[in-house]
């Protein structure tokens, strides 16, 4: 499916595609900072194999992920990967990068 904006992704693909498995071990609170016309705030917690996302500002995220709306959504799309993008300054972290690397693995990034 293709998304078009990240509320989407956010709110209905991300949830219906998380696959628990894949999670194993994996205690992260992601704090995604969208900016542009359809960007917004959401955190997004994988605890216990199980993926919470909420819409807001997490006081204590493990990651903060910064990147533009039409930028995200060509990359859960498929268009640009996650390390091009971080590569030509597309794509921000800030605080733990290991984090980064296990939503890549869970489809995040």
């Amino acid at each position: 499916m293709v998304v078009n904006t990240p509320k989407e992704f956010f709110e209905k693909e991300l949830p219906a595609k998380f696959d628990p498995s894949k999670s194993a071990g994996i205690v992260c609170i992601a704090q995604m900072s969208i900016t542009g016309d359809n960007g917004g705030d959401w955190y997004i917690v994988v605890k216990d194999q199980k993926l919470e996302v909420k819409q807001g500002i997490h006081e204590s995220p493990t990651i903060t992920v910064k990147m533009n709306d039409t930028d995200y959504v060509d990359m859960v799309n498929g268009k640009i990967t996650g390390e091009k993008a971080y590569m030509t300054g597309k794509l921000k972290f800030k605080g733990d990068i290991s984090a980064g690397l296990k939503l890549k693995g869970l489809g995040i990034i």
